[in-house]
């Protein structure tokens, strides 16, 4: 049969293999990681402590292991809550570790009861695992990857209905044990479970910031670093995926680059850094506008392209002048002051093409460029389809 020595040597492994682990996602910086090693490094105190309470003095094996218990699981809902943003509230979630280490203090040596200090213990434990539940459920909108975040709120919920459970039969069941180090089947199987918690509960954060660092990655390699739209590489795999679906539902597939006009001349006057807060003004705008199924990347200076599913080539025609013009609209209601306030009164120019069912989107970019060339030649601040452009040519 398992010893109590062996269990709780096992909980201060496990959890020194956890800190090991988190310590070295501290180079990330990600919120949080801080404080669950914290949690980890207190756990491991607590089990070390525990696993040698009939060697050591009380104050040590019960109020010192107790409250590095207590202040594990504190240290965990605090680095959840500083991951996803929500005020830490240390000062609140310090007076509530000592509240409860009195109260297991006071059932230690002035009312001897291990059933109420085992309630104080539990009923902590539930209260953080629920808040931390809450804080994960609460940040869906933050989520990057819903199984990390599922596996690490509802594991939260399991460990606090655990601790409940745990709470009321040690109150109820009159084969509950006396004592913590008691070597019967019932604390056993309950020191085993405990063992589980720290790492499971560090188990979700592990997850989740690997999640958002994959996350970033492919962010920073599907995006342009300046202006934040598709990169060319992710624009040409997401043209290459909706020409294939276009072609097997038969739905219509425009292609719309978009040029800011004499932009070397903004550049020449103003200076490169002026020269790309236009072009971030200009995402900006264009977004804006977008609908969430069309695709906006840069293709390469200050030349870009939306590519719109199931539009018409008269469509996308139509949403291109409503960027022109709102684009006009944004520059009347906003005057930008000081030497370069010229620098934001750009104009764009813009070519639209539709897919044919023999192309390659080198074609389908072809011909959107050379509608939006014609575009410039007409004198810039319009937008050109290519069958206007075949009309003009035959």
């Amino acid at each position: 049969m398992l010893s109590t020595l062996f269990i709780m040597l096992s909980g201060a492994v496990l959890c020194f293999i956890l800190l090991l682990v988190l310590l070295s996602l501290c180079r990330t910086g990600a919120p949080g990681v801080k404080a669950w090693c914290v949690a980890n490094g207190l756990s491991m105190i607590a089990f070390t402590l525990y696993a040698f309470g009939r060697q050591l003095p009380p104050v040590l094996s019960y109020e010192l292991a107790n409250g590095a218990c207590l202040g594990s699981v504190a240290a965990v809902l605090v680095g959840y809550r500083h991951f996803f943003g929500y005020p830490l509230r240390l000062g609140l979630t310090s007076a509530s570790v000592l509240c409860a280490l009195a109260g297991v203090t006071v059932y230690h040596y002035v009312y001897p009861s291990f059933m109420l200090r085992t309630l104080i213990v539990s009923a902590f434990y539930a209260t953080c695992c629920i808040a931390i539940g809450l804080t994960v459920f609460r940040a869906r909108a933050a989520w990057t990857s819903r199984y990390a975040y599922l596996f690490s709120g509802t594991m939260a919920f399991v460990v606090a209905f655990g601790h409940a459970a745990r709470g009321v039969a040690q109150a109820v069941l009159p084969s509950a044990p006396a004592s913590l180090l008691e070597p019967s089947a019932w604390s056993l199987t309950a020191l085993s479970a405990s063992t589980f918690v720290m790492p499971v509960l560090t188990l979700g954060p592990l997850m989740i910031v690997h999640s958002k660092m994959i996350a970033k990655y492919e962010y920073a390699a599907n995006r342009d670093f300046l202006t934040g739209a598709l990169s060319r590489r992710a624009f040409w795999e997401a043209a290459a995926r909706e020409i294939e679906r276009a072609r097997r539902v038969g739905r219509g597939l425009t292609l719309l680059t978009i040029d800011v006009d004499h932009f070397k001349r903004i550049n020449d006057t103003y200076g490169h850094a002026e020269g790309d807060e236009v072009l971030k003004d200009m995402v900006l705008a264009v977004e804006r506008r977008m609908r969430s199924i069309d695709y906006f990347g840069r293709i390469g200076g200050e030349e870009f392209a939306v590519l719109m599913p199931d539009t018409s080539l008269e469509g996308a025609a139509a949403a291109a002048e409503r960027l022109r013009i709102g684009l006009a609209e944004d520059r009347a209601s906003v005057q930008p002051q000081g030497h370069a306030a010229g620098a934001r009164d750009y104009t764009l120019s813009m070519g639209v093409a539709e897919l044919r069912m023999s192309d390659s989107f080198h074609d389908l970019m072809q011909r959107a460029d050379a509608a939006l060339y014609r575009a410039k030649e007409r004198g810039r601040n319009q937008v050109v389809c290519e069958a206007a452009l075949e009309e003009a040519l035959a």
